[in-house]
């Protein structure tokens, strides 16, 4: 007890608490967390012991009712542990996250590819993890100090490591998005070309998304694929394409989305609209090139000025201020 007491004696001391208090706030977090991802665990159990004592009892059936996740019954034991604790951790998390926050975060993983509910539970059980870290960063740099830093430095560093795991899970899911929509804009000149070239050699539209789909390969084709697959389920094609366009959020899509449906509305040949669509987003992708070429050298800058140019003077300034003072 006096080994921990002495550990937390500099945090208390900066947050102004006595040491006892400091004990009961951290073992009262880990209960917390202990509890949080227990009682999942336990729940799932009872429901197994309950639809064990059922005649003809089958996992596959349970599992279609929606009563358990067959899942859950499968894979080692450290894959449904693991489980278990994210969705426990994750569940825990959405009842502190304000309000809109989860909805935000599954709308980025919409648009990053990733839309499934455990994607989900994975990212809030991340954060939570991240958060919960915190106390024990503070406590590794403050109490510990195994590095010996001193000062501004270990301030410093203490602060960059708290501000990477508050911000380091939504950087990462906001950089998966731009390198989705990055590679969408890059497939959709291509895919429009391809499309075009099909309704003109007289596919239907819906054909002519399929012949895409399996010649281009990609994130594209892939959302292309879904709202095919929910217009056959029987969605109307403006309900899917604005599905779609939604998903993927991206301002060239939308004005493809919007060509079509007017091209619906108006009773305009869709070849004709898909080879407009098509010129204009081949423009667009030049001048997306040009704007990234141009924006290079700025961009250069930054390296040249606090990276190069120190050796440079280094190299050239020293020798001759080496001669100076040994002629003076």
């Amino acid at each position: 007890m006096s080994t921990i007491l002495d550990l937390l004696a500099p945090i208390a001391e900066t947050l102004a608490l006595p040491p006892q208090i400091a004990v009961l706030l951290a073992a009262a977090g880990i209960a917390g967390l202990l509890y949080t991802v227990g009682s999942r665990s336990v729940e799932q159990a009872e429901a197994r012991d309950t639809l064990r004592q059922v005649d003809g009892y089958d996992v596959s059936a349970a599992s279609d009712a929606g009563i358990i996740d067959e899942s859950d019954l499968n894979g080692s034991f450290m894959d449904r542990v693991g489980k278990n604790m994210f969705v426990n951790v994750g569940d825990f998390g959405r009842k502190l996250t304000p309000t809109g926050y989860i909805e935000k975060v599954r709308k980025k993983f919409v648009m990053a590819g990733r839309d499934s509910t455990a994607e989900v539970d994975r990212f809030i059980a991340m954060r939570v993890f991240a958060i919960a870290a915190i106390p024990f960063v503070i406590l590794f740099m403050f109490a510990w100090n195994p590095l010996g830093l001193e000062g501004a430095t270990r301030g410093g560093i203490t602060f960059l490591i708290i501000g990477i795991l508050i911000a380091g899970p939504d950087s990462k899911l906001n950089a998966a998005v731009t390198d989705r929509q990055a590679a969408i804009m890059k497939d959709l000149p291509d895919v429009l070309d391809l499309l075009t070239i099909s309704v003109e050699a007289g596919l239907g539209f819906e054909q002519a998304l399929d012949r895409t789909i399996v010649t281009v390969p990609g994130p594209l084709s892939t959302e292309f694929a879904r709202m095919l697959g929910e217009t056959r389920a029987g969605a109307s094609r403006a309900d899917a394409m604005r599905s779609m366009d939604a998903r993927i959020d991206v301002s060239e899509v939308r004005s493809f989305v919007l060509a079509i449906l007017q091209a619906d509305t108006f009773g305009v040949s869709i070849g004709r609209v898909l080879r407009a669509q098509a010129d204009e987003m081949r423009i667009r992708r030049r001048q997306l090139a040009q704007e990234a070429a141009q924006k290079a050298p700025v961009k250069m800058l930054i390296p040249m000025v606090f990276c190069i140019f120190p050796a440079l003077f280094v190299v050239i300034l020293v020798p001759a201020m080496i001669q100076i003072i040994t002629g003076i």
